[in-house]
């Protein structure tokens, strides 16, 4: 996963009223912040961090910081937002290193058809729309697909069952359920079915 660079200016000021100051002209308080680093508050574009997120990675693209001439690899952790606007507000950029395993949220998106569970009239809940994965920062996968085709009437999907690409694997329970299945209003009794055979 290639990186994109983006500038950050080292000399903003602390403090609410030089925030509002520095958003008002378009730019957004951050800090640079991991292992063995001192915590560095910076402010960058607004433009260009959203250009920098912008692409298939989202939040979880690999952003390389020139912090005034001193660069960092990082990725944008915890964004504040406005909380009318949704604007950008604050964000922390943690240092990671590209050849180590970090956690990042990765969103999960269903395929296939539940047949069975569709002509028992039965519904699928989607339970989970996102998961937590530990991989390198260049395995982090854009989404993971989540195949409902095989799916039963009171069947599930867990964390554990979920095909994940070489270098990823799951940062979560196992046993906690993606997708599971319920009754419909029109649901047509199953019991016979599940009944073993004599």
């Amino acid at each position: 996963m290639p990186s994109v660079t983006l500038h950050a200016a080292t000399d903003r000021a602390h403090g609410s009223a030089s925030s509002r100051r520095l958003r008002h002209a378009g730019s957004i308080p951050a800090v640079i912040y991991g292992e063995g680093v001192e915590p560095l508050p910076v402010a960058v574009n607004a433009k260009d961090f959203r250009t920098a997120v912008s692409g298939d990675q989202g939040l979880n693209s690999l952003i390389t910081l020139d912090a005034d001439g001193t660069t960092y690899t990082v990725l944008a952790r915890e964004i504040q937002r406005h909380p009318v606007r949704g604007t950008v507000s604050h964000i922390d950029f943690q240092v990671v290193d590209p050849d180590q395993p970090v956690v990042a949220e990765v969103p999960l998106h269903l395929i296939g058809d539940a047949v069975e569970v569709r002509h028992a009239d039965w519904e699928v809940d989607q339970q989970m729309f996102s998961i937590e994965v530990r991989s390198r920062p260049s395995q982090i996968p854009n989404f993971i697909e989540v195949d409902i085709s095989e799916l039963v009437v009171g069947s599930a999907i867990r964390v554990g069952d979920l095909k994940l690409p070489k270098g990823v694997e799951a940062a979560g329970d196992p046993s906690v359920s993606v997708v599971a299945t319920h009754a419909g209003r029109a649901a047509k009794p199953v019991a016979a079915t599940d009944a073993p055979a004599e």
